[in-house]
């Protein structure tokens, strides 16, 4: 039995069910179960939902949230540890999870207005996370050229800003041109963090 076992969600990004991302996040499911955590698995291109956020985070929005929606929130909100698993496309990330994020990371959810305070509550105090992200870019280039657009949205301007902390960071570049020794290597690195629930 897992002394420090932890709640954890992975989150796949990657709309392509057979990609790299795929293969990264199954493998740290299978790895954190086998260590006796518990481990709920969310494949967004499976979810049924409107990618739209119409009217923004205006008071008078009466957007339903899709069952899907209203499962991630509890999900989450079960979740010590929070695991993002995305490709960098244009350096940012896929619509999928955008549309995602947009949609479940609301208001009276994941953060709180505060009256006359730019400041929000934060509502997601307690959780740590740690995103996963490929590339076909070198990851030096990605963090000193392009400054880490796609990381940076998720880990500091929604992550951190609704509480979540720390949140730790794994790259893997140049994908593309990489052998089979690279990916075996990467994915036990996966399965060994899977394992620490980390």
């Amino acid at each position: 039995m897992q002394t420090n076992q932890r709640n954890i969600l992975v989150i796949l990004g990657h709309p392509n069910p057979n990609s790299l991302c795929a293969h990264f996040a199954e493998s740290y499911v299978n790895s954190a179960k086998q260590a006796g955590h518990i481990v709920n698995y969310l494949k967004l291109i499976d979810l049924k939902f409107d990618y739209n956020l119409h009217l923004g985070h205006k008071k008078d929005s009466h957007q339903i949230l899709e069952p899907d929606l209203i499962q991630s929130q509890k999900l989450i909100m079960e979740a010590d540890h929070l695991v993002f698993v995305f490709p960098s496309w244009w350096a940012s990330m896929p619509a999928l999870l955008k549309a995602w994020i947009d949609r479940v990371f609301l208001p009276g959810f994941s953060f709180k207005y505060r009256k006359n305070s730019p400041l929000p509550e934060k509502l997601l105090l307690g959780k740590t996370a740690r995103i996963f992200v490929t590339m076909d870019a070198p990851s030096w280039y990605y963090k000193w050229f392009n400054k880490s657009p796609g990381v940076h949205l998720l880990k500091f301007g929604t992550l951190e800003f609704c509480g979540v902390s720390p949140v730790k960071v794994t790259i893997f570049g140049q994908v593309r041109t990489r052998k089979q020794p690279d990916f075996l290597r990467w994915t036990k690195q996966v399965e060994s963090i899977g394992t620490q629930g980390k």
